[in-house]
């Protein structure tokens, strides 16, 4: 399929995990993409492995923490491929740590880049993505729809992405522009890889986290956002879409 041909892209995160099998995803059906990442050597290293197989990915270092940045990476796609149609916000990091245990400096570096990283990037991409009618995909997670355990910065701020999505959706429904979310539930990337119980966790509660089934890959995860991003979804804005292999079913 080269749904995207002729599309052009702005993916965060696109150094690894979801991010990167998004970028993967994208390009391979056509996309043009400005490849986002505050990680500088494995972003360069993972675009030109793209580059290689004659992908059109442009690596673009910045921290979604600083707003500035933000509109200069949505600037640079927008000079680089005259239009934006595409964005995906994937960027963000997670700790697990008893809540009475957190300090500020962590409660703010998670909002940071979980919440304020999305709210830049959708407020300066907006002006160009209604050009275009195009459409934004925000990660979001269920850990924003049920409380997670010893999780609690992350799950508030992706409760806080999943509303955020859904109030950009119905304010910019009739403008044609679709937002939308992908709920993950256990993904194995490098982000949760290695992830333990903090010290004297309640271990059957921790247990909550684990799926019915294997670990979501992020090439699957990828594909949800494909589609979202995609023309076939043309009907679907303001959607919370779970992959969580049953995790919230329960």
């Amino acid at each position: 399929m080269q749904r995207f041909e002729g599309k052009a892209a702005l993916i965060t995160g696109s150094a690894s995990g979801i991010g990167l099998a998004t970028t993967k995803r994208l390009a391979g059906e056509g996309a043009r993409i400005l490849a986002c990442d505050a990680n500088a050597d494995l972003l360069r290293k993972e675009v030109q492995a793209l580059a290689d197989q004659g992908f059109d990915v442009t690596p673009w270092v910045f921290d979604v923490r600083d707003s500035a940045a933000c509109d200069g990476a949505v600037a640079q796609a927008v000079a680089r491929f005259g239009k934006l149609d595409i964005l995906c916000n994937i960027a963000g990091v997670l700790m697990f740590k008893h809540f009475t245990d957190l300090t500020d400096e962590e409660w703010a570096r998670v909002f940071a880049i979980n919440v304020n990283g999305v709210f830049a990037m959708c407020r300066a991409a907006i002006p160009h993505l209604l050009a275009t009618r195009g459409n934004i995909v925000n990660i979001a997670s269920v850990a924003g729809m049920i409380g997670v355990p010893y999780n609690a910065p992350y799950s508030a701020s992706k409760a806080a992405v999943l509303n955020l999505s859904r109030a950009l959706a119905v304010e910019y429904a009739s403008r044609g522009l679709r937002v939308n979310a992908v709920c993950p539930g256990s993904v194995l990337t490098p982000m949760t890889s290695g992830i333990t119980p903090p010290a004297n966790a309640e271990l059957p509660v921790f247990a909550r986290l684990s799926p019915l089934i294997d670990h979501a890959r992020p090439d699957e995860i990828a594909g949800a956002v494909a589609y979202l991003a995609s023309d076939e979804a043309r009907f679907v804005t303001g959607s919370a879409l779970v992959i969580d292999g049953g995790q919230t079913a329960i």
